[in-house]
């Protein structure tokens, strides 16, 4: 891969100075350090030592990274709402697992994005997955085809500066139309749950309620932060399981078995042109099967 960026001021600074500016990480730095890749400026190899004192082009080449053998390609479809020589963002359905992991290698978003970029010639096939989805809940997802595009876009990740809202549907009514959650969260000890815990991690998300039906509510959802099932352990703290969430004790007495849970907008920068993208995804038919049904009770 090769991109490049324009020193446009004589202030002198380092390669490797100049480069960090535009988000490059240690990590890439250090690949670079090693031999992994090379600067070219002015049409010469530089090191990253190098002193840039003048307006100059500042190319970065990296070498492809290395597949995995062990992630096979797959090459079931995908739902794909943006893409460019950068970043993909696909609308993934409920059921399908983000990432790789000991139960299932074969069939995860990695897998068929691997599939989709061989399909294409892609000489990186390597998925980076930024915004995971849990397995059964729906919605966008955004992915950076290379490393260089998860290196740069990790600042908005850290800084929780990538807008993800999330509709879900939750029992019984809220206390208020527009609320915050700001409650720390752990894990239960061998379980997969979260809960409420005052030595966990920092857990922030802001609702706002749509519609309210005779035992439950919709709501938008909004995560300031990004922990492990965050929504879902959430509303459970206040008594408003998600519908269709077993593990957290959501009602399952309605057509839909998984969480009622769907990330419907998503929001990013793209650190390549500053450009910002804005993502929708509909609510998919089984959510919509359920509001009907609990449209009927009373």
């Amino acid at each position: 891969m090769k991109f490049t960026w324009h020193k446009t001021d004589t202030q002198p600074e380092t390669v490797k100075k100049f480069l960090q500016g535009y988000g490059i990480s240690h990590r890439i730095t250090s690949r670079l350090n090693k031999g992994e890749g090379r600067v070219i400026v002015a049409g010469k190899k530089r090191r990253l030592a190098y002193e840039l004192t003048r307006p100059v082009a500042v190319t970065l080449i990296l070498p492809p990274e290395k597949a995995d053998p062990k992630i096979p390609a797959n090459n079931k479809p995908l739902v794909i709402k943006y893409e460019d020589s950068n970043w993909l963002v696909i609308d993934k359905p409920a059921g399908l697992t983000s990432v790789p992991g000991p139960s299932n290698r074969t069939d995860t978003v990695v897998n068929r994005v691997k599939g989709y970029l061989q399909a294409q010639g892609a000489k990186d096939l390597v998925p980076h997955v930024i915004t995971r989805l849990d397995r059964f809940t729906s919605g966008l997802v955004l992915i950076a085809k290379h490393r260089l595009a998860q290196g740069l876009i990790n600042k908005q990740v850290e800084n929780h500066q990538i807008v993800k809202k999330y509709t879900a549907v939750v029992a019984g009514h809220m206390s208020t139309i527009h609320g915050q959650i700001d409650v720390p969260l752990g894990r239960i000890a061998d379980t997969f749950r979260y809960r409420v815990d005052a030595t966990g991690k920092p857990a922030l998300t802001e609702y706002w309620v749509k519609k309210e039906y005779a035992r439950a509510t919709v709501v938008e959802a909004l995560l300031h932060t990004g922990r492990t099932h965050q929504i879902r352990a959430h509303f459970t703290s206040q008594g408003h399981p998600l519908i269709g969430d077993e593990l957290y004790g959501g009602r399952m007495d309605t057509p839909l078995q998984r969480q009622a849970l769907h990330a419907h907008y998503l929001q990013f920068v793209d650190p390549f042109t500053e450009e910002q993208h804005v993502l929708t995804s509909d609510l998919p038919m089984d959510i919509q099967k359920v509001l009907w049904y609990l449209k009927e009770e009373r």
